[in-house]
């Protein structure tokens, strides 16, 4: 009998299987982990702010990288980690012993949540790295239009960091022998609280002329407060920068450099999304055919809006900007087929069992069912109706806080808890997104089958015309299922019941797919690549 098909689980190349008691990329299955503190993956420029702009600088960009000690895969997927912190520096540039100088309980590599998340990740067999990018801009500005300049371009600045750590491990792969043992095919993009912005934002900015034709204009000023010449975007590419950071950006009247070009050439796209938190510039700018995303908030947080609403400088009244949270972002992205390799993936997720905890007292207008999003419902504040205890549960600091009537949580047990949920959802969702066969046969039963055992093999691959599939006189083909990089079913070629065939690329698109290839025994995977 033919085993059953799970069509959108197998999407990209697989791992090899493991067999350990414990599911890799599931479960933490190693002990120990690796830090190389400190590393380099790029130098931009910098601006300096106080209450006004006080210069430009270059500055290293720097990431601290987790690996699981002992392990001997060398292609295991990369996330990258941007932590918390407003966009402005956790220490006084000008008193680094004074912590909490951007409002917040953290904003470094290490705080306390960053580094246990990490830690984790790395446990369960990814490798992880965990990546500081530009601050700066003025949250007490006079005016709302100045704020929302400043903050667009700060979150601007964390884009185009993003995108070049991408491009640095591809670079590492390409020239110098993939070092960290990575498969580039398989990037994370992982926020916290404002890297949740940040992966909110990269994740839907795919075209520069987003930002100009943002809804409401709000990515538009009066910059010279002149009649006679119209607005301008606050972001302008030959000033700033591309939304890739591959161009030079110049200051139009010092002549400063604003950005500088890092690794050039190769590819900043990415497999999957995660934000803790944070929310997106414009939900106008979710299109299909975007990177899928799975997403926690808390439905109640007032700084970072779960639908819709305006984001405030912590501690004031003061207006930034109009966002769009998770719960918006994610039914987009559901509407738009963004998340079918979720919805599609072979195995039924019991959201209701999942969420019941989440949803538990919360507002009823919270309680529609997204398959990437998991809301954190938070009691309120003692006297502060709809102010949420915690808009982070999973973050805690042994500091106590600028606010003595906002203190920062001191409870790293009650945090680690909050962060078990969110590895026990990430994990099963990044499986079938990621296409790690390890997991994926665990939660689907699939039997995948080594190709070295079936003699699988693909040539020319890749191919300009056709590629033929061979395998061993006794292990004869029976149904083959091609999918494209989304997931998409593409092709079904049934009814084979040989050791050879021809796949004639006809009207497929250039590209990368993934062949599923229907055995007697099971199911064996091939990468396949049309030029």
């Amino acid at each position: 009998m033919m085993k059953k098909l799970y069509p959108l689980s197998l999407f990209l190349l697989l791992l090899p299987v493991l067999t350990m008691a414990q599911t890799r990329y599931l479960d933490e299955v190693f002990t120990d982990v690796s830090v190389q503190k400190g590393l380099n993956y790029g130098a931009n420029a910098t601006v300096l702010y106080a209450t006004t702009p006080l210069g430009i600088v270059k500055e290293n960009l720097k990431m601290d990288v987790y690996t699981p000690d002992g392990d001997t895969e060398t292609d295991r997927p990369l996330i990258l980690y941007f932590h918390t912190g407003n966009f402005l520096p956790f220490r006084n540039p000008a008193n680094p012993s004074e912590l909490g100088f951007n409002g917040s309980c953290g904003g470094e590599r290490s705080d306390s949540a960053a580094v246990e998340m990490c830690t984790r990740l790395a446990k369960m067999g990814y490798v992880v790295a965990s990546c500081d990018y530009r601050l700066g801009w003025n949250p007490l500005a006079s005016t709302d239009v100045l704020r929302r300049y400043g903050i667009i371009n700060a979150a601007y600045r964390g884009v185009q960091d993003a995108r070049t750590a991408i491009r640095y491990f591809r670079k590492d792969v390409a020239d110098n022998g993939n070092q960290f043992g990575i498969d580039d095919s398989k990037i994370v993009i992982w926020g916290q609280g404002t890297g949740g912005y940040l992966s909110l934002t990269m994740g839907t900015l795919d075209n520069y002329l987003k930002i100009p034709l943002a809804s409401n204009g709000k990515f538009v000023w009066d910059h010279d407060s002149d009649p006679m010449t119209p607005p301008v975007p606050m972001i302008i590419e030959p000033i700033n920068g591309d939304i890739y950071g591959e161009s030079v950006g110049l200051h139009p009247q010092s002549g400063d450099t604003l950005c500088y070009p890092n690794h050039v050439g190769y590819s900043s796209d990415y497999a999957l999304g995660v934000n803790l938190g944070g929310a997106s510039a414009d939900s106008a700018w979710v299109d299909p055919g975007q990177v899928p995303l799975i997403s926690f908030a808390v439905p109640t947080d007032n700084f970072a809006p779960y639908k819709e609403g305006i984001v405030n400088v912590p501690g004031t009244n003061l207006q930034v900007i109009e966002t769009q949270g998770s719960y918006v972002i994610q039914h987009l992205h559901e509407a738009f087929g963004n998340q079918d390799p979720i919805v599609n993936a072979g195995i039924e997720f019991d959201l209701t069992a999942e969420q019941e905890a989440a949803f538990a007292a919360s507002p009823s207008d919270v309680q529609e069912v997204a398959v990437g999003l998991y809301p954190f419902n938070q009691p309120d504040k003692a006297g502060s109706p709809g102010i949420p205890v915690s808009v982070a549960p999973w973050e805690w600091t042994s500091f106590a806080g600028v606010n003595p009537a906002d203190p920062c949580n001191n409870d790293g047990d009650a945090s680690r808890m909050y962060i078990d949920t969110i590895m026990r959802f990430y994990a099963p969702r990044a499986c079938f997104v990621l296409g790690l066969d390890d997991c994926i046969e665990k939660l689907t039963g699939l039997d995948i089958i080594p190709n070295a055992e079936i003699g699988l093999n693909a040539y020319p691959n890749p191919a300009t015309d056709f590629i033929v599939l061979t395998t061993d006189s006794d292990h004869p083909m029976q149904e083959i299922r091609l999918y494209d990089e989304m997931g998409r079913l593409v092709r079904v070629m049934t009814q084979i019941n040989q050791s050879s065939f021809t796949l004639e690329k006809g009207s497929i698109q250039t590209g990368r797919y993934v062949a599923l290839v229907q055995f007697e025994q099971g199911t064996s995977v091939r990468k396949l690549i049309f030029n």
